[in-house]
């Protein structure tokens, strides 16, 4: 099936699974034009043989095959065609394990299957073609429960727990649309093993774009040396290419790499284009489409601030306990970065090196990038001071929390305020 794009093509296939592992018939769609089929750089840019073709992988779904069905249904090739697309316009990339909160049933239709997690395909291997190497990255259906699970231990762990439970997936990782219960409803004790896999592991999240602001109470909004609104010549403030390349490593599309809780030294070099210990990637998720517009890097001087108040709408805001408890209390960091401009805060740890919060100084400011430094024991007690953050339901908006002594303030706000421009 060919899409709008023509760079996005899907095709589908029966598959009659294979009973003796108790893998039922299903529909098996796998796309082509993410890698480069052409080798002469028409779309994709040539770079060998050992290298990635194209974007480096190609999308592959499978779909439980409905009783008297005889054709595929063709929504999932224009689900992956979206995907497709938002690769070709960002140039972000997808990695095994990463999640895309979708906040809609991927066939439109009333199913909580809502989500989705990728994982390497179970039958296609790895590819060495002319043009490079391929591997084939498989969309796998979740409910909204399963995604936050995966948000706060990791997406493989949750995928392991899927391939346990047949109707959920099996060892094929199937997407049935028609399922109607977790796995934690279908099985409790799975519960059990993410709250000890995120004890013992904590989250692999590092990072979320969010609706997210900060001010700093230390000095008058209106005041000229405010981060945010620095103007040199007709150029606004804007996070520099290095801090930017920094925050990217934190987010590094939500997943980190590394186990080392280390933030890349701000001035860190580039080596052919790539950022160390990482894969190759044309464009990574932070890099701001007006990263040209930004004044010099060594006229931002970093500030310590006295106070600060941190901005959330309720989506970002549930995921502080997250960032708290899985990450900081694991001596890591945790990012958000602003999608509606170029604010971004950091969240660290006492044991995170390369930050320029300090226990001594733990609100720092490097233009509009402010990072938090928290102590174990703050940690612990923001915790419990957030605990209704965890029962969105009965949450009312706006919703503040202040913790004076340490002068910090955090607000909870509706969608609304971070649309306006002027919030």
């Amino acid at each position: 099936l060919g899409g709008p794009d023509p760079l996005d093509y899907v095709s589908m296939y029966r598959n009659l699974g294979n009973p003796a592992l108790n893998v039922p018939e299903h529909w098996h769609y796998v796309s082509f034009g993410l890698s480069d089929l052409y080798g002469d750089n028409r779309v994709h840019e040539f770079t060998g043989t050992d290298g990635p073709s194209g974007f480096g992988f190609e999308l592959t779904f499978r779909l439980k095959r409905e009783t008297g069905e005889s054709a595929p249904p063709t929504w999932p090739a224009e689900l992956m065609q979206g995907l497709a697309r938002y690769v070709f316009q960002s140039e972000n990339t997808f990695c095994s394990g990463d999640h895309v909160s979708w906040h809609s049933p991927l066939d439109s239709s009333e199913s909580r299957i809502q989500h989705m997690l990728l994982t390497e395909d179970p039958q296609m291997q790895p590819v060495q073609t002319p043009f490079g190497v391929v591997t084939f990255l498989q969309i796998v259906g979740v409910c909204t429960e399963e995604l936050h699970a995966a948000q706060q231990w990791n997406g493989q762990g949750i995928l392991e727990l899927l391939r346990t439970v047949p109707v959920a997936g099996g060892p094929w990782l199937i997407t049935d649309m028609r399922r109607g219960e977790t796995i934690f409803e279908i099985d409790p004790h799975l519960q059990e093993r993410v709250d000890k896999g995120i004890e013992t592991d904590g989250s692999n999240l590092s990072g979320v774009s969010a609706k997210c602001a900060w001010d700093d109470l230390s000095r008058p909004p209106e005041d000229d040396e405010d981060s945010r609104s620095i103007c040199i010549g007709t150029q606004p403030r804007r996070l520099s290419g290095k801090d930017t390349e920094q925050i990217r490593e934190t987010l590094r599309r939500g997943l980190e790499i590394n186990s080392k809780p280390v933030l890349p030294p701000i001035n860190a070099q580039r080596q052919n284009g790539l950022n160390h210990d990482r894969a190759p990637s044309r464009k990574d998720s932070l890099e701001s489409e007006s990263s040209a517009a930004i004044i010099p890097h060594e006229l931002i001087r970093t500030r310590q601030l006295e106070s600060v108040h941190l901005k959330f709408n309720q989506e970002s805001g549930a995921l502080i306990p997250l960032c708290l408890r899985g990450r900081l209390l694991h001596g890591r960091h945790f990012t958000y970065k602003s999608i509606t401009g170029d604010t971004a805060i950091t969240f660290v740890s006492t044991g995170v090196e390369g930050a320029f919060a300090t226990e001594e100084h733990p609100y720092a400011a490097h233009g509009p990038w402010l990072q938090i430094l928290l102590t174990e024991e703050f940690v612990e007690r923001m915790l419990e001071d957030l605990e209704d953050l965890n029962s969105p339901e009965e949450f009312k908006l706006p919703k503040e929390y202040s913790w004076p002594e340490k002068k910090l303030k955090v607000s909870i706000l509706p969608d609304a305020v971070f649309d306006n421009p002027l919030h």
